[in-house]
């Protein structure tokens, strides 16, 4: 054979070569990709699922929200709160929810003279137990022994989730969260 030839042919096979050997990726660049992922993943799998959480627990709060804001108005026109926790005294209140949704089961109970509360229970419907509790109350309060009353709300949140939520309390002075749940402002 010509030696050019024979220099050309295997310049050429040479080439060939090395091109072929930078394309693609080796098994460790891939390893290392797909451990880059995992770690990710790992970091944001949980703030994600946090977020989920937060979303159910604001309809809670807006629920025990309005409910409160009701009995305020239903005090006003009628001198008296809804104390039961049936389908008639929702209804009397106007606002529009439900009784019970996929997170939440909602209860409104007396806990006192001049004071009501809604709770907010996710302990007998979600299996989880990743949720927080919330009470809503309404009392009658003065500010002074003697003075006229006026009615005051607070929304109340546990203070661990899957933990049973509790009645709020009235002293006559201030409306007040329940053991184990602190006051959201």
């Amino acid at each position: 054979m010509n030696a050019t030839f024979k220099t050309k042919f295997l310049l050429h096979l040479n080439q060939k070569k090395n091109a072929s050997g930078e394309q693609g990726f080796t098994l460790i660049e891939l390893l290392v990709v797909i451990i880059i992922i995992g770690i990710l993943a790992a970091i944001a799998l949980p703030s994600f699922l946090n977020q989920a959480n937060k979303g159910k627990q604001a309809e809670a709060k807006q629920y025990v929200s309005s409910v409160n804001k009701a009995q305020q108005a239903y005090y006003t026109e009628t001198s008296n709160f809804v104390t039961v926790s049936t389908p008639e005294a929702w209804s009397s209140l106007a606002v529009g929810i439900k009784t019970q949704t996929t997170n939440y089961k909602y209860t409104i109970q007396p806990t006192g003279t001049d004071t009501v509360s809604v709770l907010a229970d996710s302990t007998t419907l979600v299996t989880s137990k990743s949720l927080k509790n919330y009470t809503g109350g309404v009392g009658l309060v003065a500010a002074v022994a003697g003075a006229d009353k006026t009615s005051q709300a607070i929304v109340c949140e546990t203070n661990s989730a899957g933990t049973a939520p509790v009645t709020i309390t009235n002293p006559g002075t201030e409306v007040t969260c329940g053991a184990g749940m602190t006051s959201l402002k």
